[in-house]
């Protein structure tokens, strides 16, 4: 078996890269709680010198609300630091429209917010405007997505935040607005233009914003955090705190494979180093995977993150070979 390779720094992420773009839910935090060590690690990576900003796809939260939060949560951070898919929307607008365009809003306060700062001018859905913006936004009136369906239908332009499927709430996993996307686009026919990831507006605006010559994309979901990274040209970190796990993970694509694993924030403190080739299967700090009438195999004992390096790239290869992901069944994640 072809041994798949992962990136490899011999010195620390942070080091490495002098912005690190963060995805928040499932990295800095889940639900209404910090992951564990997250604030320590990311103030740790920011005294040596890392910037950070905090993006995100929700577009309903103005920036300032968001960095509330996260001080909240023992996170440093300010509102400039928070780079939202409403902003990167409102910037699309702008460049192509220009000051003082009316722009017919479907969504909440903070793509509300983000259009006013770029001296763009909100509008209902029944004014006359020069496009139409959605996002998420959960008092969105049912007339309201209506009337913009048939609009963009007739060829009103059409730019949307996001195309996520699905946001936590507290009462559990809820469509979110891509689910919205889909069903104007199914009435109308028409594909927006889309700010948010995987696409690569939302990353350009943070480093436009924030700054940085060497960027590292640093998320939880393979499909829009990494599969955007690599839309844009960059390297990415995965960290293993929010929805992807090894079944995820074993079935990556080669346009959803991240440069670095880590179990958590802690990655970005070190260095990575990638597996070797034993004989044909990766092997890394004690661990040896492999691949046995389409199972997986994984031997010895280490680190928890070079564990999770092997399994990745013992996977990928058999994934890109046999067309088909290998059999987890029985495998078990070490503990951190």
């Amino acid at each position: 078996m072809e041994v798949c390779m992962l990136g490899s720094s011999d010195t620390s992420l942070c080091d490495a890269y002098d912005l690190a773009m963060l995805d928040l839910d499932g990295v800095v935090y889940v639900g209404g709680d910090a992951v564990p060590g997250a604030p320590e690690h990311l103030a740790a990576v920011r005294e040596a010198g890392m910037r950070l900003a905090f993006i995100t796809n929700n577009a309903a939260r103005p920036p300032g609300e968001v960095a509330h939060h996260l001080c909240e949560l023992g996170v440093e951070a300010e509102e400039a630091d928070v780079v939202t898919s409403a902003q990167a929307a409102a910037r699309l607008l702008a460049d192509r429209f220009g000051a003082g365009a009316s722009i017919a809003l479907l969504g909440g306060p903070g793509l509300e917010q983000a259009l006013t700062a770029e001296r763009l001018q909100p509008v209902s859905v029944h004014d006359e405007a020069n496009a139409v913006v959605s996002g998420y936004g959960p008092d969105v009136p049912w007339r309201d997505i209506m009337e913009a369906a048939v609009r963009i239908r007739d060829g009103l332009p059409w730019v949307a935040s996001n195309t996520d499927r699905s946001l936590p709430t507290p009462y559990g996993v809820a469509p979110g607005h891509g689910i919205l996307v889909e069903m104007v686009s199914g009435f109308s026919g028409v594909e927006p233009v889309v700010a948010g990831k995987p696409q690569r507006p939302l990353l350009d605006e943070t480093v436009r914003r924030v700054g940085g010559e060497r960027p590292l994309m640093v998320g939880d979901r393979l499909d829009t955090d990494i599969a955007g990274a690599q839309h844009a040209g960059l390297d990415s970190l995965l960290v293993m705190t929010g929805v992807t796990g090894l079944a995820e993970l074993v079935a990556a694509g080669k346009d959803e494979r991240p440069t670095y694993i880590a179990p958590d924030l802690a990655g970005l403190r070190q260095g990575h180093r990638a597996p070797d080739d034993a004989d044909g299967d990766p092997a890394l700090g004690g661990w040896t995977a492999g691949v046995e009438s389409g199972r997986l195999v994984v031997s010895g004992d280490g680190d928890p993150a070079d564990w999770w390096r092997v399994v990745a790239c013992a996977a990928w290869a058999h994934l890109d070979e046999a067309g088909e992901p290998v059999d987890v069944a029985g495998v078990s994640v070490p503990r951190p």
